[in-house]
């Protein structure tokens, strides 16, 4: 059974740093895309970072701000997020989608407010 717990989140002030932790059970990393995406407060739900064995993509916004990286003894998967802006407030959920697009699961997710 795949459970995705999602830490890391709570206030920062513009400019600051956050680091998003998922830790993921059921799951071989190497048969699934390992995806940050986030909902702020009004929006729909998009891709922020994805994370395959070592290919990575990001949304054109946080680009050069955010990093997802894995480490796959722990079984985990990180959102280092920094310069962080008030337009990065939202929620943000970890996802695991199998590379066949046949199965997915998400996290409960985790609040990220950039507020002074």
């Amino acid at each position: 059974q795949v459970q995705l717990v999602e830490s890391g989140g709570g206030l920062v002030q513009p400019g600051g740093s956050l680091r998003l932790s998922c830790a993921a059970s059921g799951v071989i990393f190497g048969l699934y895309y390992m995806g940050w995406y986030r909902q702020g407060p009004g929006k729909q739900r998009e891709l922020v970072a994805r994370i395959r064995l070592d290919s990575t993509n990001y949304t054109d916004s946080v680009k050069g701000r955010f990093t997802i990286s894995r480490d796959s003894a722990k079984n985990t998967v990180y959102l280092q997020m920094n310069s962080l802006k008030p337009e990065d407030t939202a929620v943000y959920y970890c996802n695991a989608q199998s590379i066949t697009g046949s199965r997915g699961y998400w996290g409960q997710g985790t609040q990220v407010t950039v507020s002074s």
